[in-house]
């Protein structure tokens, strides 16, 4: 079972899906993340980070140019699936007995994030992990406006995607001896990029008394 696990933590992880499985790989990853209910645990915020990283110190043979603006239309794509998912299959998911892969407190989460910032939780949801799978699943789930939808969804993809990738893409080109140490660099971002996500999953509710 260790063994079993190790070689899911490898094969997961963003140096390994760069490497090996090139940019349609990246592409699925990130469309995976951000629409299938089932990918809250692929590594979002790394990967583009390390894509950008990778693609200036010349271990990723893609243009920048080309990385950003395809994985900007995969995070889009994916939040259109998981929208529509929501509104075909919500149901099941609500209904869904908790177990080893899933838990109904992620979409409790999202579900919470959402009422707390409203439509703009589909832009700021992007920047937390497992939030940024579930809320358009709820946003399907709750019917929200279409057009609406699609607005704040091209600009969180826009935003999110632009950010993680160019900002790894700068620190490549200026501190290109930091790809040495990527084990470090990629549970850094981990570490940060969970604390938000730890913290609603932990945090006690108000007592009624």
């Amino acid at each position: 079972m260790q063994e079993f696990w190790h070689f899911i933590q490898e094969i997961i992880h963003p140096k390994s899906i760069i490497h090996y499985g090139g940019i349609w790989l990246l592409f699925f990853i990130i469309f995976a993340e951000t629409g299938l209910f089932f990918g809250f645990f692929l590594p979002g915020d790394s990967l583009l980070f390390i894509a950008g990283m990778f693609s200036a110190t010349g271990q990723f043979n893609q243009s920048i140019f080309v990385i950003i603006p395809g994985l900007i239309l995969m995070a889009v794509i994916g939040n259109f699936f998981g929208y529509f998912f929501g509104l075909k299959a919500g149901d099941l998911l609500i209904k869904a007995k908790d177990n080893w892969f899933y838990k109904r407190r992620y979409l409790e989460m999202a579900h919470e994030f959402y009422e707390k910032k409203g439509s703009f939780a589909i832009v700021l949801g992007r920047f937390a992990p497992i939030i940024r799978t579930f809320v358009p699943i709820f946003a399907g789930m709750v019917k929200m406006d279409f057009r609406k939808f699609a607005l704040y969804n091209i600009l969180g993809a826009t935003v999110w995607v632009t950010l993680f990738t160019l900002i790894g893409y700068l620190i490549g080109r200026v501190y290109p001896k930091l790809a040495d140490y990527l084990d470090l660099v990629v549970i850094l971002l981990i570490v940060i990029s969970l604390i938000p996500v730890l913290t609603a999953f932990f945090r006690k509710k108000p007592s009624t008394s």
